[in-house]
This record gives structure tokens, C-alpha cells and sequence, in this order.
């Protein structure tokens, strides 16, 4: 556990160079883990960012001091914490386990329900705008930071593009929400 005793001591110490080594390190492998719950990417990345804020607040004060798994196993816990948290509260718009019978193959209705969603990103995927598609493949699939999207799509305004962001992430929800075709 010395590896992870230095580290914690990073963590306190609010070591950018090491909380950037972990929210690196461990982010693909999370949003993959998370994947497997019915949250969108987006909320998953904002997960991962809010359990990396509670990570570095938590070494600050000493609740890892006497950590026994590792910064990783600690890190994942405290997303799955508020991903449950975040089913918990849209609970309401889910189907309830009790009015499905013990016998059905979870593993099953997990992949055909998203297998659904795909299918439904897509469709909504297509009918979002060029510029939309770009922003967002840029910001979420090839993970580029905003300066760089700046300059690649030739934005004047950094605020401009957070909120073109913004706008075209709604538009892409809403017509993942959207009942009608």
C-alpha cells in the first residue's frame, strides 16, 4: 500500500500532475463500467468528474488515511454511489423490478434495452445538425479540450462554443426523450 499512501498524500496536498494521472487513468475504465446502467455518456462524465472532486475533498480530510483497496476501487465506488443516487431519483420514469417476474433474464433485457438506446441515439444522431455533430464528436469521442475545438472549427468565443455545446446536447436528449418519430 505504498503506492497508494503516496498518492493519497498528493491528493491532499491538491497535486494537479496526480489528479490529472487519475482522472486519466481511470476515466475510459469508468465510463465503461458505468455504461451498463441507463445513464447517458453525458451524465456519466459528469459522474466521473463529480467522484474525482469527492476523491481529492475526501483525501483532504483524512478519510483515506487508512484506505485498504486502492485509489481505482475507491475512485469506481464513489461513482457507482452516485450513480445508484441518480437512478434512485428518476426511479419514477423506470420500469419497477417488483412488477417483473424473478425469473427474467436480467442479462438479456439489459442488452436489448440497450440495444434500444443505440438505436434511438442514432436515429436522433442523424437528425441533429453537421456543426452539432461535429462539436460533440470532437468534445466526447476524440476527446478534444475546448481550445482545441476552437480552433479547429475556427470559433471566435469560448462561450459561444460552451453554449453551442450545450444547446446541441439538449437537442439530442430531447430527441432521445421524445415519443413521437
Amino acid at each position: 500500500m505504498h503506492e497508494s499512501n503516496q498518492l493519497v498524500d498528493s491528493l491532499k496536498k491538491g497535486d494537479e500532475k496526480t489528479i490529472a494521472s487519475i482522472y486519466n487513468d481511470n476515466r475510459n475504465g469508468f465510463i465503461l463500467f458505468a455504461s451498463r446502467y441507463e445513464i447517458n455518456k453525458e451524465d456519466i462524465i459528469d459522474i466521473y468528474q463529480d467522484a474525482v472532486i469527492v476523491l481529492c475533498e475526501n483525501a483532504k480530510k483524512g478519510l483515506l488515511d487508512n484506505l485498504q483497496s486502492n485509489i481505482s476501487t475507491y475512485l469506481y465506488s464513489i461513482g457507482k454511489y452516485m450513480i445508484f443516487h441518480k437512478l434512485k431519483k428518476a426511479e419514477k420514469n423506470t420500469i419497477k423490478k417488483e412488477t417483473i417476474p424473478d425469473d427474467l433474464d436480467w442479462e438479456f433485457y439489459e442488452e436489448e434495452q440497450e440495444n434500444s438506446e443505440v438505436q434511438l441515439l442514432q436515429k436522433a444522431w442523424g437528425k441533429i445538425g453537421e456543426q452539432c455533430k461535429k462539436v460533440l464528436q470532437l468534445f466526447y469521442y476524440e476527446e478534444k479540450k475546448l481550445d482545441e475545438i476552437m480552433e479547429i472549427l475556427a470559433y471566435t468565443n469560448k462561450d459561444v462554443l460552451k453554449s453551442q455545446k450545450s444547446r446541441c446536447l439538449k437537442q439530442l436528449k430531447d430527441l432521445t426523450t421524445s415519443k413521437d418519430e
